[in-house]
């Protein structure tokens, strides 16, 4: 460790965390988890060594019986066939064959033993891959544009940037304890691929002219992001090229580090260190450490929402394209995904790309093959033209395996896709996205719809009850969804959402979005047609 921690200065003053963290660093669980917890099983770990799992990319799962949630960090998407082959394996001989793409894009793995895992690390590292410090109070796994070195609406491929960013973070000791995560997103194209508006740190495209010739390089964003307190990133006046990337990356960590706060964890994250600042102080602060950068420049974003990839696309190489494909709520057995391998392998470059859609992308695909390709009979199961409702739901983990979810998000979008899909059967241009908790890791607040789990209290017993919001938008338009002063039971939830949507194809004007037509007509409008709605299906 090669810095000072400031912070230890008024150790009563710190949040419990922060004492085990003093004690010991959370990667020192690595090596404890391979030589002792392995083999003596978890009833040997100890109750701080428990908060320290979580650097090695592991939580307890639900109802916390021995069992783990593995996560692998996957930058940008990009998974190798080697690597794919390994995460295969992993889900067939210690997942229970079942294996699911984030929000994030990152796999994760479920029903994994505590002394499988000497074993799966190394298999990880054989090819790559790691689980480490996907969890835990360090830099999370780099996200951005999955399409990166084929989009046609990128200014540069970043896949060496992001792994450059990478490959500096992981395992290293110097900000292995920030005082909560940091989430970083790095993408190029001109679409809002990398969801800038919500992560700590966001490069965004952008070009400037630097002594008479125009140089493409990145706008930056800090401090967003979601959970029961969200914020947008706020725009920094700087232009970066792609070579200060990483020392503008290191340089925002570094502050994070030494002035984040770490007396109470709910207000640990960057954002609110920049929103007490302000963005000035901040970039005053960020110059300190990087030397005075360029004002900004012309910024390339070009507005869009998310994106879902799905169908057939070309790619920027001339006579390949690239296939988008629905993979429901980003669930897959090691047969399937075993299947996109061996797609991936035959027909195309030798990559799958995994989105924050929780979808998969084949990419490098002949175009004269692309019509063999789709002949496949996986995509029976896992249409590259989805038309049900399922395709515009995006849900996290929820209260199967989750400790701090209140609703099972997986049924409850079922139910919900299968009631829309009987009652409506036009396209809808809707996204609709679950959270099981405040937590929002299901991006609940940037959703056409979001749902999100609660309790009701019904003859004085608690049951499932679900949060709406509405108007959730990132891109020209970035808002977070406005809360319904209603708390929904299941049944009364799949109406109102029926409705909502009804209205909106009903009543829109000339393309206009879900997110403008509840900026137009108010919330009061869906609340007074929820109360028209008769109780029960």
């Amino acid at each position: 460790m090669a810095y000072e921690q400031i912070w230890n200065q008024n150790i009563q003053l710190l949040n419990d965390v922060e004492k085990i963290k003093l004690k010991r660093d959370g990667l020192d669980v690595i090596e404890t988890i391979v030589n002792k917890y392995s083999k003596q099983g978890i009833e040997s770990v100890s109750d701080e060594d428990r908060i320290l799992l979580k650097w090695a990319g592991i939580y307890e799962q639900k109802p916390k019986n021995g069992l783990f949630m593995l996560r692998i960090r996957i930058n940008t998407g990009k998974i190798d066939v080697p690597a794919a082959k390994i995460l295969a394996e992993i889900a067939e001989k210690y997942g229970r064959d079942f294996m699911r793409i984030s929000t994030r894009g990152a796999i994760q793995f479920y029903n994994i033993r505590m002394e499988d895992l000497p074993e799966i690390f190394l298999k990880l590292n054989s090819v790559k891959l790691a689980s480490y410090e996907s969890c835990g109070d360090c830099p999370r796994t780099v996200i951005g544009n999955p399409l990166a070195g084929i989009d046609k609406y990128e200014l540069m491929d970043t896949t060496e940037l992001v792994n450059q960013v990478n490959d500096f973070f992981l395992l290293n000791r110097d900000f292995s304890n920030l005082p909560r995560k940091l989430k970083i997103s790095i993408s190029a194209s001109t679409r809002n691929a990398g969801n800038s508006e919500i992560n700590d740190i966001s490069f965004t495209p952008a070009v400037k002219v630097i002594d008479g010739e125009e140089v493409a390089g990145f706008h930056l964003k800090v401090g967003g992001g979601l959970s029961s307190k969200p914020m947008m990133a706020r725009e920094v006046d700087a232009f970066i090229l792609p070579e200060q990337v990483l020392k503008v990356t290191v340089a925002i960590a570094t502050i994070f580090r030494d002035f984040g706060y770490r007396n109470n964890r709910s207000r640990a994250r960057l954002k609110f260190l920049v929103d007490d600042w302000g963005i000035e102080k901040f970039t005053e602060k960020l110059f300190e450490y990087t030397g005075e950068l360029p004002k900004r420049g012309i910024d390339k974003s070009d507005g869009s929402n998310s994106i879902n990839y799905y169908g057939v696309h070309r790619q920027k190489q001339e006579g390949k394209s690239y296939i988008g494909v629905h993979i429901p709520l980003g669930h897959m057995t090691s047969t399937d995904f075993k299947e996109l391998i061996e797609i991936s392998e035959k027909y195309g470059d030798g990559i799958l790309r995994t989105t924050s859609s929780q979808n998969i992308i084949i990419s490098g695909i002949d175009n004269e093959k692309v019509s063999e390709v789709l002949k496949n009979k996986i995509f029976e199961k896992f249409s590259h033209k989805p038309e049900t409702f399922l395709s515009k739901i995006v849900a996290c983990t929820g209260s199967k395996f989750c400790n701090l979810a209140l609703i099972d998000t997986k049924n409850i979008a079922l139910k919900l896709s299968s009631y829309i899909d009987d009652r409506l059967k036009a396209d809808v241009p809707i996204s609709v996205k679950i959270s099981g908790c405040p937590n929002s890791c299901g991006h609940t607040l940037i959703a056409d719809i979001g749902i999100r789990g609660a309790l009701l209290k019904e003859n004085g017993n608690s049951c499932e009850g679900f949060d709406v919001f509405l108007g959730g938008a990132l891109g020209k338009n970035a808002a977070f969804g406005q809360r319904l002063n209603l708390r929904f039971k299941e049944e009364d939830l799949l109406k109102a959402v029926h409705s909502f949507i009804e209205n909106y194809l009903n009543h829109r004007k000339d393309n206009e979005t879900f997110h403008s037509f509840v900026e137009r007509v108010g919330l009061e409008y869906f609340e007074k047609l929820q109360s028209q709605i008769e109780p029960g299906y």
